[in-house]
């Protein structure tokens, strides 16, 4: 019993060092610095708040602009449920367009944003809906579900999704605030990332060891390719939508904007790229189990065969995800009927063009990086030629 707690211990062990040492830079990536002003976003206040009663209601629906959404404006009573105002009604007009329509009654929740003068004299005004705990509950039926049918595999799986949005929303995107170069720092976090998913996922074996070889290969590659077009066109983060604004507020606190594309790329395959490598690797893994006397070279072919099969769809997959998001978009380009030349030659359309291509290239490439990985590792190091068991141990001599 000793000997197995302490072998646990040492297989933790080495994570948690991992873990306390990301979390300390974490703080010191997030600490204030001294003499930085507050944004203005940020000294803005945001309570949730019920509506005690309609007082008026000039309100009506509009179906030759608003395909019948109510627009005009209401005056509400309303009571905010948290924060220093917390029990305090106020009273506030609630304008309604066609794109902005928060359209409530009695006992609905609303978002209020509070503002403040120089004089001490507050006012609230509408901001949208209260949506925090219709997606609360979304996203733990979500966790429940993930968790109930991926038992074990659905709790590490969890694990590895919860590590990962920390390490881009503590470490990765703080660290670009602050002008770490993109490009190296992104591809850490996706690295470090990736090992921790598969290993809380599969835990320390060669599996995890093949998966994570070639998932961080086929990030690489993702971003090499978005680099070398992205130089040749020429296209960088500064073709971005969001750059004026991340010029305005970012560069003073030293982000650097040209590497930003990249780093996208990287970050949108990082996923994508784990399932196929995960995906090959397990399936080549089985196969070897039930042919212990596979040869490399018939292995490798097993795995590419494998991810033949996994390319078409992969590919498909991210590349759809990319035309979601820019649905809207495409709409608005055959509504104006903008000429073929142009749309080509648009920084938005480029960007998603070479986005969803640089990741779909990342997936091609990490199919045969994955299966010579596997192949060369599931046939190496074993008691008896080709015996290969699920722990990873040379088999027991009969």
């Amino acid at each position: 019993m000793k000997e197995k707690l302490l072998k646990h211990i040492w297989r933790v062990l080495p994570f948690a060092v991992v873990i306390a040492v990301l979390a300390g830079f974490a703080v010191w990536l997030n600490r204030p610095v001294d003499g930085e002003a507050d944004s203005a976003a940020s000294r803005l206040v945001y309570e949730p708040a019920r509506v005690t009663a309609v007082l008026e209601d000039n309100a009506a629906p509009d179906y030759e602009n608003a395909e019948g959404r109510r627009v005009g404006d209401q005056e509400l009573e309303i009571e905010i449920l948290s924060g220093t105002h917390r029990g305090e009604i106020m009273t506030v007009t609630n304008y309604m367009s066609a794109l902005f329509n928060v359209d409530v009654e009695e006992g609905d929740r609303i978002i209020v944003r509070i503002m403040t003068d120089e004089d001490g004299s507050y006012y609230a005004s509408v901001f949208n809906y209260d949506r925090g705990i219709v997606l609360g509950v979304f996203l733990l039926i979500f966790f429940a579900l993930l968790v109930f049918l991926g038992g074990k595999k659905g709790v590490g799986a969890l694990a590895g999704l919860v590590f990962t949005l920390c390490c881009i929303w503590f470490l990765l995107i703080p660290g670009l605030i602050r002008g770490a170069p993109a490009i190296p720092l992104t591809i850490a976090v996706t690295a470090v990332t990736a090992v921790a998913s598969l290993i809380l996922l599969n835990g320390y074996s060669r599996k995890t060891f093949c998966a994570v070889l070639g998932c961080v290969g086929g990030v690489l590659a993702a971003g090499v390719a978005a680099a070398i077009v992205g130089a040749a066109t020429p296209m960088n983060g500064f073709n971005m939508q969001e750059a004026e604004n991340l010029i305005l507020y970012g560069a003073d606190k030293g982000l650097r904007i040209s590497g930003l594309l990249v780093c996208g790329v990287l970050i949108s395959a990082l996923g994508a790229v784990m399932d196929v490598s995960l995906g090959i690797v397990s399936s080549m893994w089985e196969v070897k189990e039930q042919n212990p006397a596979l040869k490399a070279g018939k292995l490798f072919r097993s795995g590419m065969h494998v991810g033949r099969d996994a390319m078409g769809t992969m590919a498909n997959t991210l590349i759809l995800a990319f035309a979601g998001s820019s649905l809207n978009m495409m709409i608005l380009v055959q509504t104006y009927e903008i000429p073929f030349l142009q749309l080509v030659n648009t920084d938005y359309i480029c960007l998603e063009i070479l986005q969803s291509v640089a990741g779909s290239l990342g997936i091609l490439l990490t199919v045969p990086l994955v299966a010579f990985v596997s192949a060369a590792v599931m046939t190496r190091g074993t008691g008896r030629p080709g015996v290969l068991h699920r722990s990873g141990r040379r088999p027991e001599k009969q």
